[in-house]
């Protein structure tokens, strides 16, 4: 069963910076494409990033020249570096992927960041 466990998240300071984390584990597949939602209390989910399958990037107008997503394909990892956080920021973070090896529409069980004003 193949899984995409986040970390990173937590409490900052408007202004502030967090490092998240996309872990894949239990598949032997490498994860072409992938993405980052985010869902803000009494929200829907919304997409913030994307990492096509020919490596570029695309994100959320709102997040543009704050957040930088990555990926270390060797460890199968993805990553969103936040800076210059806001308070409309806050919202639980969500690693997705449209397909690993054979299982489609995969999800993490998110990571929380709440940023205070």
């Amino acid at each position: 069963q193949v899984q995409l466990v986040e970390s990173g998240g937590g409490v900052v300071q408007s202004g502030g910076s967090l490092r998240l984390s996309c872990q894949s584990s239990g598949s032997v597949f490498k994860i072409n494409a992938w993405d980052w939602y985010r869902q803000a209390p009494g929200k829907q989910r919304d997409l913030v990033a994307t990492v096509n399958s020919d490596g570029s990037v695309s994100y959320v107008e709102s997040v543009k020249g704050r957040f930088t997503v990555s990926t270390d394909n060797a460890k199968n990892t993805l990553y969103l570096e936040m800076n210059n956080l806001k308070p409309e920021d806050t919202a639980v973070y969500y690693c997705h992927a449209p397909q690993v090896g054979w299982y489609v529409d995969v999800w993490g069980q998110g990571t929380l960041v709440t940023v205070s004003p």
